[in-house]
């Protein structure tokens, strides 16, 4: 019998930048591979990838944002009608919308084998400043993860965080979960490089507020009153949805020449080389931030918040510093020890490095990954 894997994403290139490993591993185990996602038309760029790999790519209609009923069914019976045509033995989605429409088109379409990637909790389970309409919206997601998890054999989570507050709420049930180190990161392509003579800071994210960018920005203020020859890089893509930074608010900020903004790279390994520490002071729920991985990877002192799927990277003075979330003081404070240190650097980044091979080394958190999945 055949062994066919559908793996389905929420954004079409989430599947070459996140997942091209383990569909690479999979095939290598002797699956027919499978994905699905919006807008992976038989023009576009990433087919025509997977489509060479040998990956069989499928489009599926999907929002990546919003909650429209209508648009969310028509992404459930969509699914459900692939998974009748290519009738794959395995399935798994990562992604809210995939993971919680993909398990129930997989259930109801009788599919033996079906499994969830939870890669972080997002925009809706950002605890403080809760508002009546965002916790109606968690609720809501909440209510429907459960029904997802009551749909998958197996559950994986990049952080210990989020499969706790999975328990506690009770949305994980019974079902089987294992936690793994995040997507990991391919530590050959993201080599180390030698450090800038100068010291400078680069965020790497989408443009939203939770990533704390605008943190980032009132640090980059107030540190070059004192230090003016200190750099502070900003490299994303624009987001459109309630989060989102605005572009003249952007746009103010390169002008006033607190931050150079870098757009949004398709590689962005020259922007790290670049850069002599990597920040993301994020409070948005993440998974693990592939951005603080590919600075482990390449050699980089990391500056973070102590928060689920940041604080994994991090081993505070040991390759660099955790900050409180929303706190610009605590942000100030860190990158000021980076200044006016700077023979910290070198070792700092060298301890990155080993944390990256030794924990996040994408062959290691694929065989984890391929072992549950070989396991039921």
């Amino acid at each position: 019998m055949t062994r066919r894997f559908l793996l389905i994403a929420g954004y079409a290139p989430s599947l070459i930048n996140f997942r091209w490993h383990l569909m690479l591993a999979l095939q290598e185990d002797g699956f027919e591979v499978h994905a699905a996602a919006p807008s992976l038309s038989a023009d576009s760029e990433i087919h025509q990838r997977l489509v060479a790999q040998g990956i069989q790519a499928h489009d599926v209609p999907m929002q990546r944002n919003g909650m429209d009923p209508l648009a969310d069914l028509a992404t459930l019976k969509a699914l459900y009608r692939l998974m009748r045509h290519v009738s794959p033995t395995h399935v798994m989605g990562y992604t809210i919308k995939p993971v919680i429409y993909g398990s129930l088109a997989a259930r109801f379409s009788g599919i033996p084998f079906r499994f969830s990637l939870i890669t972080g909790l997002g925009y809706a389970f950002i605890e403080d400043s809760m508002t009546i309409k965002r916790r109606a919206l968690q609720r809501c997601i909440e209510g429907l993860y459960r029904l997802a998890m009551a749909c998958s054999h197996t559950v994986f989570f990049q952080n210990p965080d989020d499969m706790q507050l999975f328990i506690d709420r009770k949305i994980l049930g019974k079902t089987y979960a294992v936690v793994v180190n995040g997507s990991g990161v391919d530590i050959e392509h993201f080599g180390v490089t030698a450090l800038p003579d100068t010291p400078v800071f680069v965020l790497v994210a989408r443009l939203f507020a939770s990533k704390g960018i605008r943190e980032y920005a009132e640090a980059a203020r107030l540190l070059r009153q004192e230090y003016s020859q200190v750099r502070f890089q900003l490299v994303g893509e624009p987001d459109l949805g309630p989060d989102a930074i605005a572009p003249a608010e952007l746009q103010a900020w390169l002008t006033d020449g607190r931050l150079e903004y870098l757009g949004q790279l398709d590689d962005v390994r020259p922007a790290i080389a670049s850069a002599t520490t990597v920040v993301l002071p994020s409070y948005y729920r993440e998974g693990i931030p592939r951005t603080l991985l590919e600075g482990l990877s390449m050699g980089r002192a990391i500056i973070t918040t102590d928060t689920p799927g940041c604080r994994e990277t991090v081993q505070e003075g040991y390759n660099g510093h955790l900050v409180s979330p929303r706190c610009v003081i605590s942000l100030v404070n860190a990158m000021r020890r980076m200044i006016e240190q700077p023979d910290r650097l070198q070792a700092m980044g060298i301890h990155s490095r080993r944390i990256a091979e030794e924990r996040f080394e994408v062959t290691r958190v694929n065989t984890v990954m391929l072992e549950e999945i070989n396991a039921i």
